[in-house]
């Protein structure tokens, strides 16, 4: 799995928080554990595939929002069953 993860201004309430996210669905149809967090400035996902950094950051910034970088790094599931 991958976790992309973004830095966005712009985020004033729950209803900003649930823009980012039907953005980011939209975009990325296999997005998995979708979330945006209006007081850390940020949101981030899970996919299988690495995404186009370009093509997210777009269509966030269609929205009226500023994506202000996209990360992606390997993503570990931490618990009983997922490794460390």
């Amino acid at each position: 799995m991958i976790k992309t993860s973004m830095k966005i201004e712009g985020m004033m309430c729950g209803m900003c928080e649930a823009h980012i996210c039907n953005a980011i669905r939209k975009v990325i149809p296999s997005a998995k554990k979708v979330e945006a967090s209006r007081r850390k400035k940020e949101a981030s996902f899970l996919t299988e595939d690495p995404v186009d950094a370009i093509q997210l950051k777009a269509a966030i910034d269609e929205t009226g929002y500023t994506c202000l970088e996209v990360n992606s790094e390997q993503y570990i599931k931490k618990g009983l069953f997922g490794g460390k």
